[in-house]
């Protein structure tokens, strides 16, 4: 009510449908009346009182629901101006014509039907001034412009169904007139006084507002009845208490139980995506600065021993990396090839950081970086890190073999390392490294069902294999 227009189009015609086909079938129903002895402007009057009405409901369809829609759509006023001019005139004739056969009317003008144009005119003019006035940015929310455009619905049609007693008794007109405004009254009432008290525990005072409210009518109509001096207003208000509790208020409150559901629904959804973005987000960040610090601690170590060529070649590396997890590893997905050079440009510094280590031997297999495909960032490079951060000993002989494989729409990686036995003072927590379970995590949300990784370990190896259809 408060954030958004509601969809008064959709209001409006399911208001109009039903008082339309009201006027109808009370005139179809009023075919008892007619005295078939009489005159045969009787028979025509009967079926003109079906058939104007149905016209002037056609009318409204053909100006609200197609030709209004479709200018808001291309905003062309040419056709706009023509049709309705067209549409105006072929149904005022024929409405005439109906009229004048039946008596309706005495004369070739027929005034109820421009009356009911400048009503409806009237109603759309009403309508953009409150559209201009009382909608944001001029108005902090929504809630004053769909009341008053919801009071206005049925004020104008109010003063429709006064001006056509030719078509319909008067005290049907009436009826009508009061009846819709009466049932939006008892709506609200029922939500604000007795629904919402009701969700909210306070039972006591809803059942008071209730009790209220079953006495309001039925009171009213006894003041009538007293007045009159007759029982019938005193039944009809009983007819109406009893239509209110056992119809009007059951269905509002089924109505208002799945409109709040609903909107349950779509927080909770809402909750959970921004819930699973923040995590997502929170997984990326785990990952990101970790091998930057081992790196810059081996270039260090590489720039005191070596001369400027290798310690080039790994800033270079290190630098295309940085760029990587700075810019596309906030991405959700990348190219495949990106990926694969970034395990490439890891390997490298490993090597420069291990080359000396006699009791390491480390094997690799990577495919060529015109691999096809698009791949969530990432998503490789933690197998491979906690290989070597797992699988090397400086004291034993140590191995990693790496097989990165990619085939029509899928990658494949094989690894296997050395275990060793772990040290007393390491973190139990950081025992399956930075990112084996941020991985499964982002598989989950990026790739489910559409992934397979298997992990294999004995006393001395451990072997990963990982398999990924891509999109």
């Amino acid at each position: 009510m408060k954030t958004k227009s509601l969809a008064f189009r959709q209001i409006e015609w399911w208001i109009v449908t039903l008082v339309f086909l009201i006027i109808v079938l009370v005139n179809i129903l009023s075919a008892g009346n007619i005295n078939h002895r009489g005159a045969n402007h009787e028979m025509i009057g009967y079926f003109a009182k079906i058939f104007i009405p149905l016209i002037l409901f056609l009318v409204f369809y053909l100006f609200h629901m197609v030709l209004i829609p479709k200018y808001l759509r291309n905003k062309k006023m040419g056709p706009l101006i023509f049709l309705s001019l067209l549409i105006a005139i072929f149904s005022y004739v024929i409405i005439t014509l109906f009229s004048i056969g039946s008596k309706i009317t005495e004369s070739p003008f027929t005034a109820f039907y421009f009356k009911i144009m400048a009503i409806y005119m009237g109603y759309l003019v009403w309508v953009i001034f409150l559209k201009q006035v009382l909608t944001p940015p001029k108005m902090k929310d929504y809630q004053s412009y769909n009341s008053i455009r919801l009071g206005s619905i049925f004020f104008f049609l109010t003063l429709f169904l006064l001006q056509i007693d030719q078509l319909v008794h008067r005290s049907i007109a009436f009826i009508l007139a009061f009846a819709l405004p009466s049932i939006l009254l008892v709506l609200i009432y029922n939500y604000f006084l007795i629904y919402k008290k009701r969700l909210s525990g306070k039972s006591k005072l809803a059942n008071f507002y209730n009790v209220l409210l079953m006495v309001l009518f039925p009171g009213f109509f006894l003041l009538i009845a007293m007045a009159e001096g007759d029982e019938i207003p005193l039944l009809i208000g009983l007819g109406i208490g009893l239509l209110i509790q056992l119809v009007i208020i059951p269905i509002s409150n089924l109505s208002f139980d799945k409109y709040l559901g609903m909107v349950g629904q779509i927080k909770n959804l809402s909750h959970k995506v921004e819930v699973g973005s923040a995590n997502l987000s929170f997984l990326k960040s785990q990952i990101n600065p970790h091998f930057l610090f081992n790196a810059l601690n081996t270039l260090y170590g590489t720039a005191l021993m070596e001369n400027a060529e290798k310690t080039a070649d790994g800033i270079q590396k290190l630098g295309d990396m940085m760029r990587f997890m700075i810019h596309e590893n906030q991405q959700d997905q990348i190219p495949l090839k990106r990926e694969i050079e970034y395990v490439n440009n890891y390997l490298d510094l490993q090597m420069l950081r291990f080359e000396n280590e006699e009791n390491l031997s480390v094997d690799f297999k990577l495919p060529p970086t015109e691999c096809e495909g698009q791949i969530a960032p990432m998503l490789l490079i933690p197998f491979v890190e906690n290989a070597f951060k797992h699988g090397i000993s400086t004291k034993n002989k140590s191995w990693i073999r790496i097989n990165l494989r990619c085939m029509k729409g899928t990658v494949h990686l094989d690894l296997v390392n050395s275990i060793h036995p772990k040290k007393t003072a390491e973190n139990a927590k950081d025992e399956s490294g930075i990112g084996l379970e941020n991985v499964r995590k982002r598989l989950e949300h990026y790739y489910p069902g559409k992934y397979n990784l298997s992990t294999i370990s004995n006393e001395s190896e451990y072997f990963v294999h990982f398999s990924l259809q891509l999109d």
